[in-house]
């Protein structure tokens, strides 16, 4: 017959679990923060109040406000380039590209504070994320830049830059995000929106989908 694990058998196992979820609420706290102040003026009190705990707790999972900052950046990152990285070659380019292309919208959607920071970021020139920059996304890009090219060589595509279409993409689809305020002044609604959402979507699928088509002769 099989014994139950003990208390202090179970508790162990609970503890894993545990720091994990106060370290995604914590995550999840600085990403509010940031988003709204940057790093600068972000304070890790704020931060800590939103995540439930106390400023000395938060200190001991992530041990200054900088190195919060960066696990924060990385986890956008991270989340993001899932559907970059379902790239494949074997792929049929256009569903390939219609697929990554309302992801990124859904991102923009449903992660609007995650693209602000991440843009507020790059207009600083990257102080704290530039090696991840330089490093892994400059290799995925390299690597998801042949697929696109290799599509183009079998005639799959039209021909054009593979990374100037991706930075056509991430234009496109965070500019709702990025420039959230500026959309609902022009439009009166945004991505929240489903019928403006569908609207987005269906505009961004006709001018990239049909541009990228590939033509005969």
């Amino acid at each position: 017959m099989n014994q139950l694990p003990s208390l202090p058998q179970r508790s162990a196992r609970r503890r894993p679990r545990a720091s994990e979820l106060k370290r995604a609420a914590i995550i999840d706290a600085a990403l509010a923060e940031f988003s709204r102040y940057g790093l600068h003026g972000a304070r890790v009190e704020t931060i800590a109040e939103l995540a439930g705990i106390s400023k000395t707790n938060l200190l001991y999972y992530f041990s200054s406000k900088e190195i919060l900052y960066v696990e924060v950046l990385k986890r956008i990152l991270d989340q993001w380039l899932a559907p970059l990285k379902a790239l494949s070659a074997e792929q049929e380019p256009l569903e390939a590209i219609d697929a990554y292309l309302s992801a990124k919208l859904a991102a923009a959607r449903d992660q609007p504070e995650a693209s602000r920071l991440f843009c507020l970021e790059m207009m600083q020139g990257a102080p704290l994320i530039a090696p991840v920059l330089d490093g892994e996304l400059k290799q995925l890009v390299d690597e998801k830049s042949e697929v696109i090219a290799g599509w183009i060589e079998q005639g799959r595509l039209a021909p054009v830059d593979p990374r100037q279409l991706l930075y056509l993409l991430w234009a496109a689809t965070q500019h709702y995000a990025d420039f959230a305020t500026q959309v609902r002044a022009l439009s009166g609604s945004g991505l929240e929106d489903p019928d403006f959402f569908a609207t987005a979507l269906a505009t961004l699928r006709r001018a990239v989908l049909e541009g990228l088509k590939p033509r005969d002769g």
